[in-house]
């Protein structure tokens, strides 16, 4: 028997579209190649347990295989096989999946999903590489012959009787001058590692088997132990940290999804990291941009997605919002919500011990998704500079009477550099004032976010103004000096700062107080942390401006009352001098060759 033909697709020119077009990556014809040959596997297997299929299954397993003289490249199956009249079907007519026919022929056999293929175009990715393609295949079916089909990557092709061993399919691809880099052990096992190392049925390689078969994702979590998920973890990714906790994916309804999702230990650091969360489909890896299955900011997340019902485009490679995308996404979205809520609710203390990593997760999610923010509020944690935890309803009332200015308002008084704040700090503690912790790339965006969602509350940096007026509860102190004294005073302090970007200010303030401190208006301050750290539109402006700080002269300290006593002018420019860089200091804002002149003028004095 000897035929040739036509392929019957729309355009001549399908095969350049192919080569250069379809597929994102060449690579990719690998994992096509050796899915179908798993298809085919599993479907002689399917067939086998419902009694359609009396034979012997033996072992059922992938081959892959090299030559690099000859130049091929073979996957090799014992699946299904196919007959000549089904190549023509399966693999002439381009835009036809051997699927379908296969899956209405035995749907009400139920379990239809586990036995779909993918043949036409995936198949014809082999054209990325190759420019000859061999396919010699023996159906299971009894009385039948063996066939080779071959094509040269033109529309032609030529099917002629053959002889093989044992039902299934062997794919030969003659592999073209500009793809020879496949022909290399090391490129071949780096594909096979990518994209096949948890397909469902074994694959070789080498005389080795490349693959594992069946990934704890496939397992039900009550036959799993917790040295079964780390073992995992460890194979994902290998050489990191021991995650934090995980939580498994398992459901069937209304779409299908299975996986397992770690909380790895992240601290500062809001970047995606390199282990990402990997996307397949029934055991095929597809990508590890999850960008529209995942929430954004469960981005940093590690582990596997699997879903046959996320729709992939031709290549596998990139996907496509549509209805199912979007209730997965709120699945996921639900299911870290509730583990999140589960761990704080049975253990406490031990949420605590994690919260410093995994408060990313729930801040980001609090600022980026309002229905997260519903389930998170009852469970995020603040954490003041003493190391103590609170909720958000817990904190507000722990500082409900203390911290109420005289609008009904409560201020919650926070550093971003408990060290470099220090000074400021023990001023407000020594008020009886809370101070919270909150130094995380994310706080900045977090703290608009909590004013926007709580009532009557405001949130103010330990440094945005004097003490007193932090929260202001309409007490007024009164000032030693004369209004005389206080014109004198600032002249003596603007000569001797003589920079516009600070303001000098007079203030009443306790005695015990440092005799100046220098602070930033709140709003401006954070306007431009927020455009540093990503913020979006005209708030870059505000990240180019130059800061404005006030230079708060403590009107009643001693100090201040001996620069105006001192009747030398180059004595009092001193003293002024010594004070305002003390200021500095306490803000670490004191650099350079002033930073010398100071240690300098500090040591004679001792």
């Amino acid at each position: 028997m000897q035929e040739k033909g036509n392929i019957s697709i729309h355009t001549e020119n399908i095969f350049p579209i192919i080569k250069k077009f379809l597929y994102s990556d060449h690579e990719i014809f690998l994992r096509e190649l050796v899915s179908n040959a798993v298809d085919a596997s599993q479907k002689i297997k399917r067939l086998a347990a419902i009694g359609e299929y009396q034979g012997e299954l033996g072992e059922l397993k992938v081959k892959v295989s090299f030559d690099k003289e000859a130049k091929t490249i073979t996957i090799s199956d014992n699946g299904l096989g196919m007959t000549a009249e089904e190549i023509k079907k399966y693999i002439n007519q381009i835009a036809f999946s051997g699927a379908t026919e296969f899956v209405e022929k035995y749907k009400d056999k139920g379990d239809e999903k586990a036995i779909i293929g993918h043949f036409g175009l995936g198949f014809y990715s082999a054209f990325m590489v190759a420019e000859r393609v061999d396919i010699i295949s023996q159906s299971y079916q009894e009385n039948t012959d063996a066939v080779k089909w071959t094509c040269d990557g033109s529309t032609e092709f030529e099917i002629t009787e053959t002889t093989r061993e044992g039902r299934g399919s062997d794919m030969i691809l003659h592999i073209a001058e500009d793809s020879l880099e496949f022909l290399e052990e090391f490129r071949i096992k780096q594909v096979l590692d990518k994209y096949c190392k948890f397909l469902p049925i074994e694959i070789e390689f080498q005389e080795k088997i490349i693959n594992n078969p069946a990934p704890i994702w496939t397992k039900s979590p009550s036959d799993l132990t917790d040295e079964d998920y780390l073992k995992f973890y460890e194979e994902l990714y290998p050489f990191t940290e021991k995650p934090l906790f995980w939580i498994h994916l398992n459901v069937d309804y209304p779409f299908n999804l299975t996986g397992i999702l770690y909380f790895p230990k992240v601290k500062n650091e809001l970047q995606l990291q390199r282990e990402k969360i990997q996307l397949y489909s029934r055991q095929v890896f597809i990508t590890d941009e999850v960008k529209d299955v995942v929430p954004e900011f469960l981005m940093l997340l590690h582990g596997v997605i699997d879903s046959p019902d996320i729709p992939l485009n031709v290549s596998r490679s990139f996907l496509q919002a549509d209805g199912n995308v979007k209730k997965i996404n709120s699945y996921i979205t639900k299911k870290v919500a509730d583990k999140l809520g589960d761990l704080f609710k049975t253990d406490r203390e031990g949420f605590e011990a994690k919260f410093e990593n995994i408060g990313i997760f729930v801040k980001y999610g609090m600022i980026s998704d309002d229905k997260f923010y519903e389930r998170a509020k009852d469970y995020c944690l603040l954490q003041n500079v003493d190391g103590k935890y609170f909720t958000l309803n817990e904190y507000a009332e722990s500082i409900q009477e203390n911290q109420t200015d005289k609008d009904e308002n409560v201020t919650y008084l926070y550093t971003n550099d408990v060290k470099g704040q220090d000074g400021f700090i023990q001023s407000a503690k020594k008020r009886g004032y809370d101070v919270l912790k909150l130094d995380t790339v994310l706080d900045s965006h977090f703290i608009n976010m909590l004013e926007s969602k709580l009532v009557k509350t405001n949130l103010k940096r330990v440094d945005a103004d004097t003490v007193e007026k932090l929260i202001d509860k309409g007490i007024v102190l009164e000032s030693v000096l004369s209004e005389a004294d206080k014109e004198t005073v600032k002249k003596i302090f603007d000569a001797v700062i003589n920079d516009t970007t600070k303001v000098v200010n007079l203030e009443a303030m306790p005695v015990d107080e440092l005799p100046a401190v220098i602070t930033q208006n709140e709003f401006m301050r954070r306007m431009a942390d927020m455009s540093r750290n990503g913020g979006g539109g005209g708030m870059s402006m505000f990240g180019n401006m130059p800061n404005n700080y006030i230079v708060s002269v403590n009107a009643n300290h001693a100090t201040i009352d001996k620069i105006l006593k001192t009747a030398d002018a180059e004595e009092q420019k001193k003293l002024a001098k010594q004070v305002y860089d003390l200021a500095l200091l306490s803000q670490n804002m004191l650099t350079g060759a002033d930073l010398t002149a100071f240690i300098q003028r500090t040591a004679v004095s001792l």
